[in-house]
């Protein structure tokens, strides 16, 4: 790829972009989780949480490789380091939003019911005069 700089920003950019989207649409359901089960323990939330996106995050990578893998067969030479760099980066940033991304809260210590996230949502409260819901 040294000498394609359309394919090196590709295997670049490509797994930060597709992992930060899943991320954020599992971080939401988590977000949604914990307003719903509020005395549930973290890890059994952010299996719920996982489990419930993640036929959306396999759909959503799956077309995506389908369609490179298409470009690949039928896109040409000029395109095809492109298309691989990118089902690179689909492959990889689906993997770093499943198995990555949610252990990392728990690793840095986010709790349900009491402890960080409430204090986090009190503090937060506090600073913007509203009251917590």
């Amino acid at each position: 790829y040294a000498s394609d700089p359309i394919g090196t920003n590709a295997t670049v950019y490509a797994p930060d972009i597709i992992s930060w989207n899943d991320t954020v649409v599992v971080f939401d359901r988590i977000r949604e989780l914990m307003r719903k089960y509020k005395k549930m323990p973290i890890s059994a939330l952010l299996d719920l949480a996982l489990n419930q996106t993640l036929a959306r995050t396999f759909l959503v990578s799956f077309t995506a490789a389908l369609a490179l893998v298409a470009l690949v067969m039928f896109g040409g030479n000029v395109i095809a380091s492109f298309s691989w760099a990118m089902l690179f980066g689909v492959i990889v940033g689906t993997y770093s939003s499943i198995f990555i991304a949610a252990p990392v809260l728990i690793y840095l210590g986010l709790k349900t019911g009491e402890g960080t996230f409430s204090e986090a949502k009190e503090a937060a409260a506090k600073l913007s005069g509203k009251p917590v819901a």
